[in-house]
Order: C-alpha cells, then structure tokens, then sequence
C-alpha cells in the first residue's frame, strides 16, 4: 500500500461549478419566446399539480411533518391550505409537479423534467415575498420565478445535452438538485463564493439510484424523487448562506471526485454555452400522462383506435402489433411480464399503447387497478413486437430535430393489415407549437376546474393568462390565489 502523502493544496473552484453559477448570477434573459414559453410552462405545471391532487397516493405525503404545524409567512403549497418551510414546502410542490408524470420534458443524452425545479423555485420566492411584505419591504414578482424557470431549464438541460447518468444508473433527478440549488441560491441572494459552495454541496451528496424507474423495482418513488431533490436544493443553498464550506474540486479531484466515483473517469461534456435554448426547445406533454418517449406512440395508437372502428374491428381480431422505436424508449420503458402498480404501468411503452387502442383515451385514472385488471391489456401486450429503428435514434439526438418518433403497424388474425401509423413529434414538441399552445391551455383550464370552484377559476385565469399583468404581480399574491 502506498504511503504517499496526498496534496493538501485546495484548488480553484471547477470550470463546471464556475459557468453554472455566474450564468445564474449574471446572464440577462433576452428572448421573447423564452419569456413566453415560461409562461406557459409556469401554467401548465401548477395545472399539472392541481391534478395529481386527485390521487390519494400523493396527498399522503403532503403538509406538515408534526400535522397542524403552520409557518408565519411560510410558503403555501398551491391547492392545499398548508403552509410550511421553504424547504418543506419545496417538497410538496415539487412532488405534486410530478406526480403524474404529466409536465414538461426536455430529452437528450440524459433525459428529465425541468418544470420539476419549480418546487424550489416557487417555494422561495413565496417565502421570501411573504418575509419582504412582513417587513416592510418589497416583495417579489412572478417575474423572478419565470426567470428562475428559464435559468434552472437552461443548467438541467445544457448538462444533459452531451452527459448521460441513467447509463452510469444515476437518476436525472440530480439535475434538478443542481439546477435548483443555483437558481435558488441568486433568489436568496448568495454571493459569488457562497454559490459556488452550495453547488458543490449538491454534487456532493449521495444521488437517486435509478432502481425505482426500472423493471422489476418500478414504484411511486419515481413521482417524488424530484420534490426531494428541489427541496434538498433548498436546503443546501440555505446551509451555504449561513456560512458553510463547500468543496472546489467536487468534480476533479482524483478518486474521490464525482467524476470518478460516479461517472466511471469521465469528465462532463457540453455542446453549447447557457443562454435559453433548453426552454425555447421544452416538450409540454400534453395529450398523455405518459412518460414522453411514449408519447408519439400513445398518438398513433389513438390513430389506430379510429382505424379498427372505421373498419368494424375489435382489438380482439388482433394478431401482432409491430413497433418500430428509438433506442431510449425501449432501453427505458419497454417491459414485459406483470406490472404491478400505477408507476409500473406508466412506465411500459407496451402498456401506453394497448390502452388507447382499447379505450380511445389515456388518463391518469387508466393506470389503476380497476382498468389495468381488464384483461385484453395484457392480451395486446403479449401481441406486440418491439425494434429499435436506427434512424428513429439518430433523429431523437439530432439538435435540429429531436424528434421522439414511434411507428405503429397491426397485423390481423388473418394476415391483412393496417397502413403503418408514424408519428416523429409529439404535439407538445417545438415544431407543432402552434397547434400545441391552445390546446396546453385548454388543459390548464381543464385542471383548474378540478379543484377551484368557477369563481376562484375565472379570477385564477383572469390574471395568470394575462402576462404582461402577471409578470408584475407579488409572488405571495398569486399564490394566494391558488390555495384553498
């Protein structure tokens, strides 16, 4: 064993915690669609929250630790009436988000939702703008959190452009613990040296293993990995606020370093500087609660839904359904055998397509027992053939196109078919924007209507559909106007 004495010398601050935290600091946010498209990215993810509330799977792990604890000008949690901690509150948001896996995507090398952040995000500048008003002081606007939405899409993004951790069995939640610990950092105002600590704090940590994405381990932990990750990020921005130290060489440092430890020797890679690409070019999900390289599928077995009623069939004269897919939907979500709850079901191409197919819909509600138990499910499923189609490949990692491309052919009982159904980008994709955007909307309405009563809705959408109003309204102001 070697005796040798390890350097001591404490070294620069890596170049990757450097550009991290002085684009969070210092880059200005010019352009109109980034602006825009938050917007509607802020929306839809709250709409999105106010959904999954439905679901007493969720509500379970939401409000206080010791219940009945209420926080003085704590943040409040949007369609509940608890008000908590920054970081507690980080949590119930972040996990309402994502609940459903209904919210913004953005695909690359690694993959993951940057709406996500939002719970740490709007947690903070709740607090904060309760805090300021509290003291006299001014309060925050619904500006700073859309500039935050864009700047925590833009590092969780950058960085999965060229770097993928659910091939070294990370999960991509720890994008979103990097992201939001930055973002959140300039909200609470830490300076240059203090960020830079709490960035490397959240490299630092231990990070989500992927089990709980994956057969035969797939579970509900998956709907609030992310709200426990923006939440850690709060955390860690607040300990770096107050003083403590953070670690300069995180990345680098030889065999104790992330890269080393974590990610097999390799150092990260990037394909562009920060700016605003990564919202400019965000997926919505909008159709389908669905993981998103399911999505073009789910839209082409809806095709075929009409095609079998057109032609006076049944799923039943079915023989084989042929799927052509790109490599990273079948490593991620094709599966066979049983699936054996919600976060199961929702994760399983085969499962995503055999229910539209069936029914002409995919909901939320059509991952629960009562439907999974139909049996012509697991019928289909045992009928579909799953390729990967190398072009569909390249395309989903061309920069250019990013498309998430499925195509779909059924075969008879007696050999005759269908035409093959090819959907390459999904409704909510960059390129049919225009056509996605009313319809994103819709959906906002739709969720609100869940929840609030019309009158509480149409005071919700007289504001937040107005940006140039919302912009300049407080944080806790709008906020209030979302809890019960």
């Amino acid at each position: 064993m070697s005796s040798a004495i390890s350097n001591n010398i404490r070294p620069d601050a890596d170049q990757v915690l450097i550009d991290i935290v002085d684009y969070a600091l210092n880059y200005e946010i010019t352009s109109d669609l980034a602006w825009s498209t938050a917007h509607y990215d802020l929306l839809d993810t709250l709409g999105c929250g106010f959904n999954a509330l439905r679901f007493p799977a969720c509500t379970k792990l939401l409000g206080p630790v010791v219940p009945g604890t209420v926080v003085p000008h704590g943040t409040k949690v949007p369609g509940t009436s608890y008000q908590l901690d920054p970081v507690l509150g980080a949590f119930n948001i972040g996990t309402i988000i994502r609940w459903l896996d209904f919210n913004d995507t953005f695909l690359a090398a690694e993959w993951g939702h940057p709406s996500d952040n939002l719970g740490g995000i709007l947690a903070v500048a709740d607090w904060l703008s309760r805090k300021a008003i509290a003291e006299g002081k001014e309060p925050l606007t619904v500006k700073t959190v859309l500039e935050g939405m864009i700047k925590a899409h833009e590092i969780q993004g950058c960085i999965a452009l060229e770097n993928s951790f659910n091939k070294v069995g990370l999960d991509h939640v720890i994008l979103v613990k990097i992201a939001s610990t930055a973002v959140v950092g300039k909200i609470l105002g830490l300076s240059r040296d203090e960020l830079i600590n709490a960035v490397s704090l959240a490299f630092v940590d231990g990070q989500s293993l992927r089990t709980y994405r994956h057969a035969p381990n797939t579970g509900s932990r998956k709907s609030w990995a992310a709200g426990d990750a923006t939440s850690r990020a709060v955390k860690l921005a607040l300990m770096a606020q107050k003083g403590e130290m953070g670690y300069p060489s995180v990345l680098t440092a030889p065999v104790w370093g992330f890269y080393d430890v974590s990610f097999k020797g390799k150092s990260f890679q990037f394909q562009r500087a920060y700016g605003s690409y990564i919202m400019e070019n965000v997926l919505f999900k909008i159709s389908f609660p669905a993981e998103f390289h399911a999505q073009t599928a789910a839209e082409a077995a809806m095709t075929i839904h009409k095609q079998l009623q057109e032609a006076g069939k049944t799923v039943e004269d079915i023989k084989t359904i042929k799927i052509r897919s790109h490599e990273a939907a079948i490593r991620i979500i094709s599966k066979t055998g049983p699936l054996y709850n919600p976060a199961d079901r929702d994760h399983c191409l085969q499962y995503m397509i055999a229910v539209p197919l069936i029914f002409g819909r995919l909901t939320a509600e059509d991952y629960e027992d009562k439907i999974a138990s139909d049996p012509r499910i697991d019928a289909l499923r045992d009928k579909m053939v799953v390729e990967e189609d190398p072009q569909f490949t390249t395309d989903y990692h061309d920069p250019e196109k990013r498309s998430i491309a499925n195509a779909l052919t059924v075969i008879f009982n007696d050999d005759s078919s269908l035409p093959e159904v090819v959907v390459e980008y999904p409704i909510g994709h960059k390129r049919r924007r225009e056509e996605g955007i009313p319809l994103l909307i819709d959906k906002y309405k739709s969720n609100l209507g869940l929840l609030f009563a019309q009158k509480q809705k149409e005071t919700i959408l007289e504001l937040s559909l107005d940006y140039d109003k919302l912009v300049d309204t407080p944080v806790h102001e709008f906020v209030d106007l979302l809890v019960l």
